[in-house]
């Protein structure tokens, strides 16, 4: 049995239950998948600020997973909050995020895709995360809807009707053969609207769930897991304990 981590980074548990019987429809047979937020901080990240609020508290969620014996770990932000740091720090789970491994799967299934994003205020962050994960070649647009995270699953015929427009252009103005949903509260819109525009459509909440069902896979036949020299190298527990920071910010137990 794998056990999977889905971490909402936000402080409220609005989208727990829903984003968990959501995506048990999708995950292996043999996969554990459990939800969490966080016990305090914004109720949504669509501002940097925010997102820096979290990232220490979810950070230490991660390691904690870890510590409790899960084989992975999602950050559910589309803008990959804290992916790399978390990576860093730990040894043996694996560690992935909407962003970078929806555009991994949406360039293997087309050459160009398009994202769609719920306001114009989210494109300059996901672009810098396009250009990281080296994809800038391979994107065709983004098209915003020009909703809010709390607006998606408020009207759901709205946001379908929202999305076939921005859908169908990005394919039939833009060049896009692939369309990625720019948020995980786009959940659960991805089948109608394959239909109705004839690309894949990825899920940002399906995407990193299989995708983490695959690293787990490779790590465990192939021991191919983070390489943890140079960009993923952990800090020393050594300087944690010398420096206090495990009382500092009461995480005491997180590094052994």
């Amino acid at each position: 049995m794998r056990k999977i981590l889905w971490i909402d980074p936000v402080g409220t548990d609005l989208f727990d239950e829903p984003i968990k019987q959501f995506l048990d429809t999708a995950k292996d047979d043999d996969t554990q998948l459990d939800i969490c937020s966080l016990d305090r901080g914004p109720m949504h990240l669509e501002y940097h600020y925010y997102e820096a609020l979290v990232l220490a508290d979810m950070l230490h969620v991660v390691k904690k997973a870890e510590n409790g014996g899960y084989d992975a770990a999602v950050i559910g932000c589309f803008y990959d909050p804290g992916l790399h740091e978390a990576r860093e720090i730990c040894e043996r789970m694996v560690v992935t995020a909407p962003a970078e491994s929806a555009m991994h799967i949406a360039t293997t299934l087309g050459h160009s895709f398009s994202i769609l994003v719920g306001r114009k205020k989210w494109i300059p962050k996901m672009h810098e995360n396009v250009v990281k994960y080296g994809f800038k070649d391979q994107l065709a647009s983004f098209k915003s809807l020009e909703m809010g995270v709390y607006d998606f699953q408020k009207d759901p015929a709205e946001t379908e009707r929202r999305m076939t427009v921005a859908a169908r252009e990005a394919v039939e103005k833009d060049g896009a053969e692939v369309v990625v949903l720019g948020c995980t509260i786009e959940f659960g819109f991805y089948q109608q609207l394959q239909k109705e525009i004839g690309v894949p459509v990825i899920d940002a909440t399906i995407a990193p769930l299989k995708y983490a069902e695959f690293l787990i896979g490779l790590r465990d036949r192939f021991s191919w897991g983070h390489s943890k020299v140079y960009g993923y190298e952990s800090p020393p527990p050594s300087e944690i304990a010398d420096w206090k920071l495990e009382s500092q910010y009461n995480i005491e137990g997180l590094w052994g």
